[in-house]
């Protein structure tokens, strides 16, 4: 063998990447590299020594890998919620509640801080969409845009039994950012959410989760039922009342507006109310100032008198002239010969589904319109019936 191809081959021997050329398995290829080198030996040599440079390197003692840039890294899921945040946060605002209070002393009248929470913009005309609890029993309501400017707020309509409240801000300015909506049918559990917020008064505060449950029940403020609600494990604390849920294509699936903890900070349990009821609910608050429901024309016994007493259904108490009730012949109470209080119609049932308190009753009626007919199923005394109630527009 050729001392100059001896010399080539030592350094390969001498790195254990490519210590497969001893032995056996070599001989091929030393055969064909001494030929080659014999036969222009300056070109072939420069050409292996040029490869084993560009081999070997890596492997070569005291060589440093370079090291990752942590400003241009981010694992896909940070890059998702990095850019969400940065378009959607701009749309969130901080809300702040304000009251009079009479000073003990001098007997003056104060304005001081009741509460503050979130809320996000709806559209660029200024209309801001927050929690109903977050501006209850407000003399003044003021909302902070992310750029710090500060705006007085008036309200345009609420919801209580929803927890919904709609806002709108004096002079917005014309670069107001809004989220696109999502739709909160589509979310499955383990699904990925994002919430932002003011927790404790540290303005737009990012936290991340996934969704832990769907069709969960909490109470509004009314203590009506809200049903469909969305449970998450994204931080969620006082403060963040108010502000949006989003999935990670920034869209809006809910309202955080809840929390359920001995402490009253974040224990993994988080409330939201759906996108799809805000979709139903805030454009009835912007025309109507409050939800439109179809009315039957009836007064109902209260839930307490009914637990009280133990009925089985929804005691009619009165039955209002020229009503959608009266008209299907629904009887309310009256008093009877010895001028006792006797019970009229008992409402069992509305379309199948049973009927034990106001709320089950106000829950179905929020599923029709004006116009819409609905069957109801009565009992009165032993005897039960059906009839058929065609609903009217609310007064």
């Amino acid at each position: 063998m050729p001392a100059r191809f001896l010399s080539v081959f030592s350094v390969f021997s001498a790195f254990p990447a490519f210590s497969g050329f001893r032995g056996v398995a070599a001989v091929p290829a030393l055969s064909a590299l001494s030929t080659l080198t014999a036969r222009r030996p300056l070109r072939w040599l420069g050409v292996i020594a040029l490869t084993l440079a560009t081999l070997v390197a890596p492997w070569a003692p005291g060589t440093a890998q370079a090291a990752p840039d942590y400003l241009s890294f981010a694992t896909e899921d940070e890059a998702n919620s990095t850019e969400i945040f940065s378009r959607a946060s701009p749309a969130v605002v901080y809300v702040t509640n304000k009251a009079l209070r009479r000073d003990f002393f001098s007997l003056n009248v104060h304005e001081i801080p009741r509460g503050s929470g979130t809320g996000f913009v709806w559209d660029d005309s200024g209309l801001i969409v927050t929690n109903f609890h977050v501006i209850a029993g407000a003399h003044r309501l003021t909302v902070t845009l992310q750029d710090q400017s500060e705006h007085d707020a008036e309200v345009v309509g609420i919801a209580p039994e929803k927890d919904l409240a709609v806002l709108r801000i004096e002079e917005p300015p014309a670069d107001l950012v809004t989220l696109p909506l999502g739709d909160s049918s589509e979310l499955t559990v383990g699904r990925k959410v994002l919430a932002i917020g003011n927790p404790f008064g540290l303005d737009t505060t990012l936290t991340t989760g996934v969704v832990s449950a769907l069709g969960r029940e909490i109470k509004a403020p009314s203590n009506r039922t809200i049903r469909g609600v969305i449970q998450t494990d994204a931080a969620i604390n006082p403060g963040n009342s108010g502000g949006p849920l989003l999935n990670s294509l920034g869209q809006l699936v809910g309202v955080n507006t809840a929390i359920y903890s001995p402490s009253g900070a974040s224990a993994g349990i988080g409330f939201a109310i759906p996108v799809n009821t805000v979709r139903e609910v805030v454009p009835q608050l912007i025309a109507y100032g409050r939800i439109q429901r179809p009315a039957m024309g009836i007064e109902l016994a209260s839930d307490r008198w009914i637990r009280r007493y133990r009925m089985e259904g929804l005691p009619v108490v009165r039955v209002y002239p020229g009503m959608p009730a009266a008209n299907a012949g629904i009887r309310g109470a009256y008093r009877n010969s010895r001028g006792e209080i006797s019970l009229g119609d008992v409402i069992t049932a509305i379309d199948g589904r049973e009927i034990r308190s106001n709320d089950d009753f106000l829950s179905v009626l929020e599923k029709h319109r004006p116009g819409d007919e609905v069957e109801v199923e009565l009992r009165n005394g032993d005897d039960t019936r059906k009839v058929v109630v065609a609903l009217s527009a609310q007064d």
